[in-house]
């Protein structure tokens, strides 16, 4: 009877795990327009579900200037892959701040800088990499970030292309990193300064073994 409390005990553990290493996608289709769902963490921000044309969405409003997210799926270390889609539009010379992130609030972010023609990839507040990019705005932009682990380093890996081209072949950012963050779950985020709102949709994260032979947004 002690072996097989034990034995119980292991499959539990085990297959605890195995859920939480399952793929986690949220597309916001079944959820009521409104409330934000307890599953996904707020750091801060007046978020909310909306509905345009039939799609449904997570959007930060225009106002107040700052930056809020949200955190979504389980927990997770190196080896993760997330992804996003994100809508942002211009106002004059003003441009919205978005991001994707792994690892929890100081882990790391593939951020789309529209104002600087730039994507970065940071750790925490940290800009570890930057590239040029050219933004389109009132468009969906999609957003995939791989984090992994290379032995002693970890790396870093980003990619951002616009709705309905062609996702890039190759990543675009990359940064190395010698020490580890500590394991958390994803992110969106965003600081809406050109006064209008940003729009988050099919939130994606899974461990790379499993996204290996998945491909998830397109």
């Amino acid at each position: 009877m002690k072996h097989s409390g034990l034995l119980i005990l292991f499959i539990s553990l085990l297959t605890g795990c195995v859920q939480a290493a399952e793929p986690y996608k949220a597309d916001f289709q079944k959820l009521e327009t409104g409330k934000v769902p307890d599953e996904f963490l707020i750091l801060d921000g007046a978020f909310s579900i909306k509905e345009e044309d039939g799609n449904k969405f997570l959007e930060l409003p225009g106002a107040p200037l700052d930056t809020f997210g949200v955190l979504f799926g389980p927990t997770l270390g190196p080896n993760t892959l997330a992804k996003a889609r994100i809508f942002g539009a211009a106002k004059g010379r003003r441009y919205p701040v978005f991001s994707l992130g792994v690892s929890g609030q100081g882990g790391y972010k593939l951020q789309v800088a529209p104002a600087k023609k730039a994507i970065e990839l940071l750790r925490g507040e940290a800009v570890l990499a930057t590239v040029p990019y050219d933004w389109q705005p009132g468009k969906w932009t999609l957003l995939k970030l791989q984090f992994r682990s290379e032995g002693e380093k970890y790396k870093v890996e980003g990619k951002v292309w616009t709705e309905k081209t062609e996702e890039p072949k190759s990543w675009m950012i990359t940064a190395e990193d010698t020490s580890k963050p500590s394991d958390g779950r994803a992110s969106v985020s965003g600081n809406p300064f050109s006064g209008t709102p940003i729009r988050f949709d099919d939130l994606e994260v899974s461990s790379l073994d499993q996204s290996k032979s998945e491909q998830l947004i397109k």
